[in-house]
């Protein structure tokens, strides 16, 4: 099942805060992703924290995203 991420914030070590469409909050790690293009010019200056939604994902400027399925998958649900 595909579920849109309606709201992301920024944590610092790079955690992202993920909200879904099915009220879920979840913490996704992308500490282990950002060795892996195109991800790695996420570490330079702040680009991370310019994270934004955009078509149900996370994305950053520069046509850089990540799969929704992966941050559902691989994120830890919050209470």
């Amino acid at each position: 099942m595909l579920l849109d991420i309606i709201k992301v914030t920024v944590q610092s070590d790079f955690i992202l805060l993920l909200e879904f469409e099915n009220g879920e909050r979840r913490s996704f790690n992308m500490k282990t992703y950002l060795d892996q293009k195109p991800w790695i010019r996420l570490k330079s200056g702040n680009m991370f924290q310019g994270a934004f939604v955009e078509n149900g994902t996370v994305a950053w400027p520069g046509n850089i995203d990540i799969d929704p399925e992966t941050l559902y998958e691989k994120s830890v649900l919050l209470d």
